[in-house]
């Protein structure tokens, strides 16, 4: 007996896990909104008659998130607060048949590669003339812009290629086109997404093609920032720096996760690629771009990792002074290569490794802060979060990098808008400032 009213036809979606998963719900969302779905995006309200979670299986801690969502929304359905719930995503491509056993109130489980389905299964058309359009979750200056599906590499930990197939590119034309009509929609930041961007290309242009990509959507007006994320090291096309120190609206920062400073473990995580290698592109990237913002992220804990493996890790990041660094602790994944062999770090001492990393990155962090004080950036604002004015510089992707706080008392800001900054005090992970007039 349901307990309140729905309104019918609207569909909550809910988002977990990366920036990839957010485009593909924002796909999906354009797709039910010219079928005349009322969509809405992780709504408050809770009156939709359709939700469907878009899950996350990377890891043990974005499994759990994914199945706790799930329940919850199992419960609600109990209640009847939903009439139907669909899962998609990660989750649902690598566990589909474990999930329809334990979970037989869920109304049907969808992969990733499953959007014409899942819509059929609402009774609606998948719309070709949409390809490229999308409704944005994100605030509406800047936006993900995935430019490929899919990863070819072998590394030993991963379960990506498991969950997201092979490598497939999006022909620059595509993304050319729908980089225009994001821009006409008002969005003035692009952040280039993919499992792999290096590889861009290899597969339809026979190429590394990611330099005439970046080239040709730096030309589309209004467009004045775009941003790399999770650039792979081996291979890297160095020809996209090249872009990047020549065209202003190409930001200087380059996200390369590069998951350990050991060569006996990145040689055992099967990466391409030696730490010494990895030094050797680190100081080429940086001597290309003068003043570069590198991110990356690390593994802790991998099986057989040492604490000799470990020092040499650390020595490493304390050598390379990233202006960007997350770690997480290892997760042993079925299916994968790793998984065949013993998980033999506890997790306490991969948890305590992960930490010492990051109190290094911490003092890191704060010093190169430090040297910021006193100089002027563009800044671009995202939000309002209680006495302040929150933005970014260049230098800093949204909800992972640093952030530039400007009293709002002090200034008129409009959010989406850039203003030039003066920073007059720092500290480990934020800067503060005032408008310069």
């Amino acid at each position: 007996m349901k307990t309140k009213t729905l309104r019918k036809n609207k569909v909550n979606v809910i988002t977990l896990g990366c920036s990839k998963n957010t485009f593909d719900s924002e796909v999906l969302m354009a797709q039910l909104s010219a079928n005349k779905f009322e969509v809405e995006h992780e709504s408050t309200s809770d009156d939709a008659e359709i939700v469907i979670i878009n899950t996350c299986g990377f890891i043990d801690n974005a499994k759990q998130e994914s199945i706790d969502t799930i329940l919850q929304y199992v419960d609600a359905k109990s209640e009847g607060l939903v009439d139907k719930v669909y899962v998609t995503g990660c989750l649902s491509e690598r566990y589909r048949e474990d999930l329809e056993t334990e979970f037989p109130e869920v109304d049907a489980f969808f992969g990733t590669r499953e959007l014409p389905r899942l819509l059929k299964t609402l009774k609606a058309d998948y719309k070709h003339e949409l390809v490229g359009e999308r409704l944005l979750t994100t605030p509406s200056h800047y936006a993900y812009f995935k430019i490929a599906e899919g990863c070819d590499r072998p590394c030993s930990f991963c379960a990506i290629p498991i969950m997201r197939g092979k490598h497939v590119s999006t022909p620059i034309e595509e993304l050319v086109t729908s980089a225009k009509s994001l821009a006409a929609k008002g969005v003035k930041e692009l952040m280039l997404i993919a499992q792999d961007l290096t590889y861009y290309g290899l597969d339809i242009y026979k190429k590394r093609n990611l330099a005439e990509l970046v080239d040709r959507l730096s030309e589309i007006e209004g467009i004045e920032w775009i941003r790399l994320h999770y650039a792979f090291p081996a291979g890297f096309p160095m020809d996209v720096l090249d872009v990047m120190s020549t065209k202003a609206n190409v930001c200087n920062y380059l996200d390369i996760p590069l998951q350990h400073g050991s060569t006996k473990i990145l040689q055992a995580m099967r990466r391409g690629i030696t730490r010494e290698k990895t030094e050797e592109l680190v100081n080429q990237i940086r001597e290309k771009v003068p003043g570069i913002a590198i991110r990356t992220t690390l593994i802790a804990g991998y099986p057989g990792e040492t604490e000799e493996d470990f020092k040499e890790m650390y020595d490493f990041v304390e050598r390379m002074r990233f202006d960007r660094l997350g770690i997480f602790t290892y997760s042993h994944e079925e299916n994968t290569h790793a998984h065949n062999f013993k998980d033999d770090v506890p997790a306490k001492v991969k948890q305590k490794r992960a930490d010492k990393i990051m109190e290094l990155q911490s003092g890191i962090s704060y010093d190169l802060n430090q040297s910021k004080v006193g100089k002027e950036y563009k800044v671009l604002f995202d939000r309002i979060e209680g006495d302040y004015f929150i933005g970014r510089t260049e230098f800093d992707s949204p909800e992972v990098d640093n952030e530039v706080l400007v009293k709002k008392e002090d200034e008129y800001l409009r959010i989406g808008d850039f203003s030039t900054v003066l920073i007059t005090s720092a500290d480990h992970y934020d800067l503060y400032g005032k408008i310069v007039k």
